[in-house]
């Protein structure tokens, strides 16, 4: 995107004293320009078709229709719109769902009008912006999980844990469960994803502890 480009907004929240303040401080910036205005996540999704706008400021919780599940629908659309949640709460409950579901960044709303300025430039390249409180929680979440293991392994997957607990390398596992060596690789980063770890020790060590393997 050009320095010199407009760059378009729709502003979802249900208050209206919230949307005319963002409409009011976009609108006497230069390289802004609002298309239009929601107030909950249903009426979001007709103007986001309509207006096809580059980045959408949105709300989370909403009466008529969340944020999370608006955002859940524009991915799966396929919407060009970036969207920058900008909220109050800066509770896991709220950013990784909303992270999860698509969007390209995360602010709070007493986030500086610089600052949102900038984070909405970023997302309109899109970057990921994410407000220092945001940031840390996320990495926090992420690290140490509250619920982990939401995603079961495959039978496939626990095979090759089972015969890594063992000590089997690669190539050996590969061979007893005749497959390639490269496929070996793909389950074992697939495991790894779903445990949270990095390793094969962690992983071991992390599937006993969750009585994945006996």
């Amino acid at each position: 995107m050009s320095d010199d480009a407009l760059i378009s907004l729709l502003i979802v929240d249900d208050h209206p004293v919230v949307r005319d303040g963002l409409r009011g401080m976009f609108e006497s910036a230069p390289g802004f320009t609002v298309l239009g205005e929601a107030s909950n996540g249903v009426e979001a999704l007709e103007r986001a078709a309509a207006l096809d706008p580059d980045v959408i400021l949105m709300d989370l919780r909403m009466p008529g229709g969340g944020g999370v599940d608006a955002i859940k629908e524009l991915t799966r659309r396929g919407a060009r719109a970036k969207v920058l949640v900008l909220t109050t709460y800066d509770t896991d409950s709220d950013t990784l769902p909303a992270i999860e579901a698509g969007a390209t960044g995360y602010l709070l709303k007493d986030a500086p009008r610089d600052e949102l300025f900038t984070a909405v430039r970023a997302a309109a390249e899109g970057r990921t912006v994410l407000s220092p409180a945001v940031a840390s929680r996320l990495v926090s979440a992420v690290r140490s999980p509250n619920t982990p293991g939401n995603e079961p392994l495959s039978t496939r997957e626990r095979e090759v844990l089972a015969l890594v607990a063992k000590g089997t390398s690669n190539r050996e596992i590969a061979r007893e469960l005749f497959i390639s060596e490269a496929t070996v690789k793909t389950h074992l980063t697939h495991l790894y994803t779903k445990l949270g770890v990095n390793d094969r020790a962690a992983a071991v060590a992390t599937a006993y502890e969750r009585g994945i393997l006996g």
